[in-house]
């Protein structure tokens, strides 16, 4: 498909223009979809989600790039922030919801901007999707900067809401993204950096909450999970970087710091209640032999990355009171 404006001049301007996309194209060898017995449907269904992640295979160098770009802003003060309508903007607001409890992201670090608002989650916004002015009014709120990225997701690839608010982030200097499900999308055409996922037609037609949903949700998922294993958020594939807050964090609190320590439950309970339930500091506390507040500078000083701040907490320090030179 060739790049076309995000917008259509008529009713029979769109319809021929979605005709034209993947994702909307009607499968006739499925004419029969509803005769089929139940266990046919999911066999068939499971057969077409099994097509994704090999959509997803061509594009993990560009992935790759995308999460090195973003982790330098992010490491810089910058936000990540998802902008979408519908089952695209919902994938959107639940990948930037689940980063706070599971990285310790602060407030608005990972975002997402929803075409009609918070409304939308769970009602549909008449004509939400098709404000440009909107995205632009919602995405200046935020006070957008340079340092920050903008993901646009839109599976058809021409929402006007995610192509707006991709064009007016990247003029602003943001780093942009623009995941689609259709080859030279408008969307595409907007971002810096296009992310198209290709899929093909739906098992039922033009329903992009199947295949090019999880899709998305893939994607989004190697963007957020990569950036903040590349900021330190965790250790090896541990998901140190959480504040035991209730029952089941303080659990999963205890549990890492013993895989990463194999120190006794005693010390661990001392080491989480001297650090305020933290895993990070609690685990510095216990190898690198420090109190809580050592542990809490030596992590500040390298970027929260635990891994370095063990290194340099356990070796000798030019400032531990020996004579340069002595052994």
């Amino acid at each position: 498909m060739l790049n076309r404006p995000a917008v259509g001049g008529s009713r029979s301007g769109l319809r021929a223009e979605l005709a034209e996309l993947a994702t909307e194209a009607v499968r006739p060898e499925l004419a029969e979809l509803d005769r089929l017995s139940t266990l046919e449907i999911a066999r068939l269904m499971n057969r077409e989600d099994a097509l994704v992640p090999a959509a997803i295979t061509p594009l993990l160098p560009r992935i790759a790039l995308v999460v090195d770009a973003i982790a330098e802003r992010m490491a810089r003060g910058g936000r990540l922030v998802y902008a979408g309508a519908g089952t695209a903007g919902r994938l959107g607001v639940l990948d930037a919801a689940e980063c706070p409890p599971t990285f310790r992201t602060g407030p608005g670090q990972v975002t997402a901007l929803l075409a009609g608002g918070p409304a939308a989650l769970l009602t549909a916004v008449e004509g939400a999707e098709d404000s440009a002015a909107s995205a632009v009014a919602d995405l200046e709120a935020l006070g957008p900067r340079p340092v920050d990225t903008v993901v646009g997701i839109s599976a058809s690839g021409r929402t006007p809401y995610a192509v707006a608010a991709v064009a007016h982030a990247r003029a602003l200097g943001a780093l942009t993204v623009g995941l689609a499900g259709n080859r030279g999308s408008a969307l595409g055409a907007a971002a810096e950096h296009p992310l198209e996922v290709v899929t093909g037609p739906e098992l039922l037609a033009g329903s992009t909450r199947l295949k090019a949903g999880t899709a998305q949700k893939l994607v989004l998922n190697l963007l957020s999970t990569i950036t903040m294993i590349r900021l330190g958020k965790t250790y090896g594939n541990l998901m140190v970087d959480l504040r035991a807050s209730n029952e089941k964090l303080r659990a999963r609190a205890h549990r890492l710091v013993e895989q990463v320590t194999g120190a006794g439950e005693a010390e661990i309970e001392a080491a989480l209640a001297a650090t305020g339930g933290e895993a990070k500091p609690a685990v510095l506390v216990l190898l690198g032999g420090v109190d809580a507040a050592t542990a809490a500078g030596r992590l500040a000083e390298h970027g929260g990355r635990l891994r370095e701040a063990l290194a340099a907490t356990t070796l000798p320090r030019p400032d531990a009171g020996a004579e340069p030179g002595t052994p």
